[in-house]
């Protein structure tokens, strides 16, 4: 919402120095968000005035249309002289009044006029036009032309109303009465602690039988409806410049009278009208839900398929508007011919969820939806429609017609219960009964007490009397987002001063802290980091999309998803059940931006759900929930895993003088797996896998044992290629994806540290042959259990194949075994048994032979 300051001073006599600065400064103590201040017209400095054009003579010559004028600028250049102008501008003529800014001034940017020789002429000055002044767009693109009364040689600088600050302020949902210069007045009366004067104290007449018939069918979408009509227009009136600069400076381009006086009131008043060309509606306007297959063409030239939820205006011939949103195409007021004389004057309120429903469903968001959304003062609709019919006549030469038509649905005000020291509660600070009336009576709350309760605290009995001081709060029509005890409570706090809550630490309570899963996972995140991986966090969204360009089966589990009723993104609708789509996504970006050599980790949930989950019920919010409660809440989630997950691309290892460098493959995902392991003290077992979107031939399953059991933690290696391309990734970009949970439930008791040993170490190497199907894990597994208590590590460190040698199918493994004991040195027969057994065990259970 921009407010010009000067509009604004019309409401609240503020102070004659206070700047909009100023103002931004108290606006956002009361708790509204003043995003800026912009200073219109600043730097400009005259002459600027108005002039009447004289005689044009056109240029001849040059590549595009130039004039060369003269203009009658009266005494504004010390002589009284015509001022030689050269314009290239084509949309005045010889009589014309325009504005003319002469040698000396200086334009908005820092422009200095003066006399220059140009197109063969000199020219002493220039027109302008509304860009040149920083007025906005009036949907001209021209010269400024002025009405005739405007006298010749007048101060085109407070004509135009050149000079003002408009603060910018981002009015949050709750606050939607502050989409008006009504509402930001009121606060600021209130900052300043002045009264308001209410543009909506208007002397309106009561309804009778003459309006125009109106006829509601559904008063749960539109509560209230006045219609006025007003006949005898001026087809040719034009807006008055301070109308058009106003709406120009709160951000709204001039259209044409009517509808300019339609915005104009909006702005004013916060509540949206429309304006009906009366010899185009047929019969009685009603209100109505849409029925299947109709149609309406809006304003916007568009025309929409209508839902049954949608709200519309209707007359005898069907739909003439969406209610709340806009108008339709076969009643609007016809600018181009200038030919409507009589207007039908639509002030109502609809229901803010039927309205932002339908502005979602057709894409089609208005200045009146933006308002009935956030909540329109339903009591405010007769004085808007009253201000409307007013300005129709003063400025158009309009007469109103005697009918005034009024629907209004029964309804009761609002009244919330409070004790009277419930803000002193809520913010710590305390404030006093007689503050927290004052302060909810500033915001337009009615408030009634309980009389007994109040004079026995006066007295000094109080609670200990048995009087519970409560108030009764009747809130004001224009804040509906006032609905229970501690929004009362925020009103008294923000007007009373953020500022002023005092800044206490809490006491944290002793032997709480980090749970033992939040110590492991943090971690893990260490150690990722130590291994040379960036933590890139994403959003948990996803849509079928992302899935299908991971090659998932049509029965992959991790294609049941949790679709969000409310997504942020159509094209994402549902939770994650993977962590690679983000990852990679991230991966992607970064590599798209020039930085090809990535490590990439994420940690986090994802949400796999059951299909046994059930709706759950409403908590209360009188009580703190129970235990059941809130293990009916559990029920109802999806199973959510904590898992962890690293994408690579580009160079592992980077070349340079020490050597070459290495590309990233899949082995350094199954290590980064192992990394993570090794934070839970886990061993994982590899096997080789097909599992998308993984390649099948470089695809590692990774196991562990959980309660005795073998149980698949994750996988690892490198994208399928198809993966790669559908997802415009590098070539060979590896992926790990492992889930923490099952890590967890693999430990065995706390973390130990490691021991070190003052003892040499023996090495033994051994090669041992097998067949090429023989998965290299396996080989270990029984090099570990045959070597014995004396094995301190066992590491592969090459692999061999060669038919000539090893034979068909068969390939070599060697191995590196570290052989130490903790209270002796070992003896070469020591270390030797130790490798002997290990080799008989690898022959016995996997066929391997030693190498030569």
């Amino acid at each position: 919402m921009r407010v010009p300051l000067s509009w604004l001073r019309e409401y609240v006599d503020l102070p004659a120095t206070e700047t909009g600065r100023d103002v931004q400064a108290k606006l956002i103590s009361a708790g509204l968000e003043v995003e800026s201040v912009e200073q219109l017209g600043d730097g400009l400095k005259g002459p600027l005035v108005v002039g009447q054009v004289r005689t044009i003579e056109e240029l001849e010559g040059f590549k595009k249309p130039i004039r060369f004028c003269t203009v009658d600028v009266g005494q504004a250049n010390g002589t009284g002289e015509p001022q030689e102008i050269v314009c290239g501008a084509r949309n005045f003529s010889v009589g014309d009044k325009v504005v003319v800014v002469l040698p000396g001034a200086v334009l908005p940017g820092g422009f200095s006029i003066a006399a220059r020789k140009t197109y063969g002429k000199v020219s002493h000055g220039m027109i302008c036009s509304t860009d040149e002044l920083g007025m906005g767009d009036d949907g001209t693109h021209g010269i400024i032309v002025l009405p005739p009364e405007h006298e010749v040689g007048a101060d085109a600088i407070e004509l135009l109303q050149l000079v003002d600050e408009v603060l910018d302020i981002a009015v949050t949902p709750d606050r939607g009465y502050c989409l008006s210069m009504r509402g930001v007045a009121r606060e600021t009366a209130i900052a300043y602690g002045l009264p308001l004067l209410d543009p909506a104290l208007l002397d309106v007449p009561a309804p009778n039988a003459f309006g125009h018939p109106v006829k509601v069918a559904d008063p749960f979408g539109c509560d209230r409806f006045t219609a006025r009509t007003v006949t005898g227009l001026d087809p040719e009136a034009q807006s008055p410049i301070w109308l058009r600069r106003r709406l120009q400076k709160a951000g709204m381009r001039p259209v044409s009278l009517a509808v300019d006086i339609t915005n104009y009131v909006m702005l004013e008043l916060g509540q949206p009208l429309h304006a009906y060309d009366r010899s185009r509606v047929r019969g009685t306007i009603g209100v109505r839900r849409a029925e299947a297959g109709e149609e309406l063409t809006t304003l916007d030239g568009v025309t929409r398929k209508l839902s049954t939820d949608d709200l519309v205006i209707t007359d005898d011939r069907g739909p003439i508007g969406l209610a709340g949103v806009m108008g339709g195409a076969n009643t609007e007021i016809d600018d181009a011919e200038g030919t409507t004389t009589e207007v039908v004057i639509e002030a109502a309120h609809f229901d803010s969820v039927s309205v932002a429903r339908t502005a979602r469903r057709h894409k089609l968001s208005s200045e009146a939806s933006r308002r009935f959304e956030r909540g329109v003062d339903p009591e405010a609709a007769s004085a808007a429609a009253q201000r409307t019919v007013d300005l129709l006549v003063l400025l158009a030469g309009g007469t109103a017609e005697a009918g005034v038509t009024e629907i209004i649905a029964p309804s009761a005000p609002h009244t919330i219960t409070i004790p009277a020291d419930h803000p002193d509660k809520v913010a710590g600070v305390t404030y006093g009964r007689e503050t927290v009336v004052r302060r909810l009576q500033q915001v337009g709350c009615d408030v009634m007490g309980n009389t007994a309760a109040w004079n026995a605290s006066l007295r000094g009995g109080g609670r200990e009397t048995g009087g519970q001081d409560e108030l009764f709060v009747t809130v004001p029509s224009w804040r509906p987002d006032l609905t229970d005890p501690n929004d009362l409570a925020e009103e008294v706090i923000r007007l009373e001063g953020y500022e002023n809550l005092p800044s206490t630490l809490p006491r944290p309570l002793p032997g709480h802290g980090l749970t033992e899963r939040q110590r492991l996972h943090r971690r893990v995140g260490r150690a990722l980091a130590g291994a040379g991986y960036v933590e890139a966090l994403n959003y948990p969204f996803l849509g079928e999309a992302a899935l299908d360009q991971l090659g998932l089966d049509a029965d992959d589990p991790r294609r049941t998803l949790v679709t969000l009723v409310n997504p942020l993104s159509d094209e994402e609708p549902a939770l994650r059940t993977t962590l690679l789509p983000g990852l990679l996504g991230a991966l992607r970006r970064n590599d798209g931006r020039g930085s090809h050599d990535l490590a990439l980790f994420e940690t986090g949930l994802v949400f796999r759900p059951t299909g046994e989950e059930r709706v759950p019920a409403r908590l209360p919010v009188d009580r703190r929930p129970s235990a059941a409660d809130l293990a009916a809440l559990d029920a109802a989630l999806p199973r959510q895993p904590r898992r962890a997950a690293v994408v690579l691309a580009g160079a592992r290892e980077q070349a340079g003088w020490w050597g070459r460098g290495r590309p990233s493959d899949w082995a350094d995902a199954v290590q980064a797996a192992r990394v993570v392991a090794g934070e839970y003290g886990v061993e994982l077992t590899v096997r080789a896998e097909q599992h998308a979107p993984w390649h099948p031939g470089r695809c590692a399953a990774l196991y562990a044992a959980v309660d005795g059991a073998e149980t698949l933690v994750g996988h690892a290696g490198e994208l399928h290629p198809r993966v790669v391309k559908a997802m415009h990734l590098p070539e060979r970009t590896c992926a790990a994806e492992v889930e923490l949970d099952v890590l967890e439930r693999a430990r065995e008791g706390a973390l130990g540290a490691p021991r070190i040993s003052t003892f040499p170490v023996a090495t033994q190497d051994v090669a041992l042959v097998v067949d090429q199907a023989v998965p290299a894990a396996d080989v270990e597994a029984a090099l570990r259990e045959g070597a014995g208590e004396l094995l301190e590590s066992v590491r592969l460190f090459d692999v061999y194949e060669n038919a000539e040698q090893l034979g068909e199918g068969r390939k070599s493994l060697a191995y590196a075994l570290r052989f130490r004991a903790g209270d002796r040195t070992l003896t070469v027969d020591e270390a030797s048994a130790a490798r002997d057994g290990a080799v008989a065990l690898a022959g016995s259970r996997t066929g391997a032979v030693l190498r030569g």
